[in-house]
């Protein structure tokens, strides 16, 4: 059992707390406060696969059944004009299979690596928003989780400031961005060649800068970085730790139907080892953690999206990075390509329901390939040693209202070459979710 209590994910909670709560005056735009709950189980299993081997990071080869839980708590509350304080309180509980390592596109984004038996509680969220308006044309936000219902310039100017996912703010896609409610793997829910600065469950403190424009937006993005690989402290060396990112968004209209391009670039600096250091030292496995010392790490992405016809787009990420530092706060994938499509049920009359159905390819550089044939281990892989391979990686998913803002929804991951490895799997996982807000 995994209690996971991520307080709003942007766009996973669905109804107004205008409509609950008359403190709040429902004929204005401008919310003064808001609050928000949402839950999230998931029930994975996967028969045995074929390992010859297996190593410290590695997938167990039997069977494994793993269920997530997540709850969130949501508050946001309007400081002066256009600034508001939000937080999130967070649970979790529990582990994603095999202590969730063994896949780099891992099948359940609700699994992380600070997994737990019992109920833990964290503020992963703890940020202030300052929207400062260049005039022009106005828009209406509606009430959200992370969101005070208000409007807005849409040429303006955004400060974030304070804990938060670098992935509520960079990367986002419409049809796969949050494992609750879409796909559930790590490789569809973010570009897995950005090593985004993130502690274990995903959240990190930093300052997002964004300008938006009617048609297009640029981001940029300055956070700390952990102290150790995917841990949770803090680098105290704030001049020699840290990550950037910056996005370029191009948003459009084809026949009608909206679409979107970002280009992202990423640079990092942490105290990681060297791929190459290791293997130069004739020590087997391979071991990083001696050749550590503060480096560069640096990468580039693409990710698109495109309604095609009226409840029905695609989607793609590429990503890519130099691979020569270890992977440091999220996965160990050095390339990676996604594909895939979603389809909302209006056409047989479920306008609430999803289908999607997604390719994934991750891969990682030669010295990178050399270092986990050493028995080097990374964030997710390391079976002892490697016939190498790209991870390949299959999704389908159906997603159904049950009753208002309560979704349920089954799901189906193939991946080939797990963790890289020709010599193990194919492993089949089937899923259900519930989902439901307030």
């Amino acid at each position: 059992m995994k209690t996971l209590i991520r307080l709003g994910l942007l766009a996973s909670l669905g109804v107004s707390a205008t409509a609950q709560e008359p403190a709040i005056n429902r004929e204005s735009p401008d919310q003064f406060w808001n609050w928000h709950v949402q839950n999230t189980d998931i029930l994975q299993y996967h028969p045995g696969f074929h390992a010859p081997y297996s190593g410290p990071n590695s997938l167990n080869s039997a069977s494994e059944v793993k269920e997530t839980v997540s709850f969130d708590l949501t508050a946001g509350a309007r400081l002066w004009a256009g600034a508001g304080l939000y937080v999130d309180g967070l649970m979790w509980q529990g582990f994603g299979f095999s202590k969730t390592l063994g896949a780099e596109g891992f099948p359940n984004g609700e699994a992380f690596r600070l997994g737990t038996e019992v109920p833990n509680f964290n503020f992963s969220r703890v940020f202030i928003r300052q929207t400062i308006g260049l005039g022009g044309e106005q828009e209406t936000v509606p009430d959200d989780a992370l969101q005070l219902a208000n409007r807005r310039d849409i040429s303006r100017i955004t400060v974030t400031v304070g804990r938060m996912s670098a992935k509520d703010i960079f990367d986002n896609n419409s049809y796969a961005n949050d494992p609750r409610t879409q796909f559930m793997n790590w490789s569809l829910m973010a570009n897995e060649a950005w090593d985004y600065p993130a502690d274990s469950l995903g959240y990190m403190t930093g300052l997002a800068l964004e300008l938006n424009q009617p048609e297009w937006a640029i981001r940029y993005g300055f956070f700390q970085m952990p102290r150790v690989s995917n841990g949770t402290a803090l680098d105290a060396h704030f001049t020699e730790a840290w990550g950037m990112v910056t996005e370029f968004e191009r948003r459009f209209a084809i026949g009608g139907h909206p679409g979107a391009i970002r280009l992202l670039a990423f640079l990092n600096r942490a105290h990681m080892g060297s791929y190459q250091a290791a293997l130069a030292n004739v020590a087997r496995p391979a071991d990083l953690q001696s050749t550590r010392d503060y480096r560069y790490k640096y990468g580039f992405g693409f990710n698109a999206e495109q309604e095609i016809i009226k409840n029905v787009g695609v989607f793609m990420r590429l990503g890519w990075s130099d691979g020569a530092t270890e992977g440091w706060t999220f996965a160990d994938v050095d390339r990676t390509a996604t594909l895939g499509l979603s389809i909302k049920g209006e056409p047989w009359g479920r306008s609430n329901d999803t289908f999607g159905l997604a390719g994934v390819f991750n891969g990682v550089s030669r010295v990178h390939q050399d270092f986990l044939s050493a028995g080097g281990t990374g964030i997710l892989s390391g079976d002892g040693k490697l016939n190498y391979g790209w991870e390949r990686v299959l999704e389908t998913y159906y997603d159904f209202q049950i009753w208002k803002n309560l979704h349920g929804a089954v799901d189906y991951q193939f991946i080939t070459n797990p963790a890289f490895n020709r010599d193990r799997g194919p492993v089949s996982i089937v899923g259900a979710r519930m989902h439901w807000t307030y």
